[in-house]
């Protein structure tokens, strides 16, 4: 039942024609499982900042009946840094005690707490972003975690294809620099590889691809590659 709840709900994402309707499919499908709580981002593996954008934070993540910002959400929930070590969907959970905050990822969430199911999006370039579905009474046997998942994955697809600027209204200028470390990159190199290649560090590296980015419209990497490519300033 699941299973075919997950199809038929990534279907119709797949043919979403904006956010809400992205939003929609989900929570329909989540609240179900006990999900109430919704966090959608993009996101690298090789920036100091690991979340680049957030299409969407839902949910008292934090306590209270108010939703939090997506600042937040970044600054106060250590989920979005383990993604980067993850390779696959990984359930957490939240306790409160006296010294605080505590985040353990766990085989299976029990007990009180908030919660959780992290899906990290994989792609050409490696991690692409993630998916965070959080409550307090979530079902997390393996066919609704594998479910979840199915739709965690469709979700982030749809909200990335549809939040890129097109092609035609980006602008490129990059400088020399930017263009070939964006051509390193979509080689496949790693930023420590292409830092010792040309001789630069691997804050300048960063900085090159953060201002490629920019100048592209891009709020991935991996779109600004796809954006470069298509207007001839990087080789496919």
């Amino acid at each position: 039942m699941q299973a075919d709840a997950a199809f038929h709900t990534a279907l119709a994402i797949e043919g979403s024609v904006g956010l809400p309707a992205i939003q929609a499919a989900v929570r329909a499908f989540a609240r179900p499982l006990g999900y109430d709580r919704f966090v959608l981002f993009s996101a690298s593996a090789a920036q100091d900042d690991e979340v680049e954008r957030i299409y969407w934070v839902e949910g008292a993540w934090f306590g209270g009946s108010e939703d939090v910002d997506a600042e937040t959400y970044v600054r106060r929930c250590p989920m979005t840094r383990h993604v980067l070590q993850a390779r696959e969907p990984f359930f957490w959970t939240k306790t409160e005690s006296a010294a605080g905050e505590l985040y353990r990822v766990v085989r299976a969430p029990r007990g009180r707490g908030l919660h959780g199911l992290q899906v990290p999006v994989f792609g050409p370039l490696d991690l692409e972003g993630a998916m965070s579905l959080g409550g307090e009474r979530i079902n997390a046997s393996p066919a609704a975690r594998l479910a979840a998942s199915v739709v965690a994955t469709a979700a982030f697809t749809a909200a990335r294809r549809l939040l890129e600027i097109p092609a035609e209204e980006m602008v490129s200028a990059l400088s020399a620099r930017e263009r070939e470390v964006l051509a390193w990159t979509a080689a496949g190199r790693r930023q420590a590889e292409i830092a010792a290649t040309l001789r630069l560090s691997e804050r300048t590296v960063e900085n090159h691809l953060r201002r490629a980015r920019r100048r592209l419209g891009a709020s991935t990497t991996a779109q600004a590659i796809r954006a470069a490519i298509r207007s001839g300033d990087i080789e496919g």
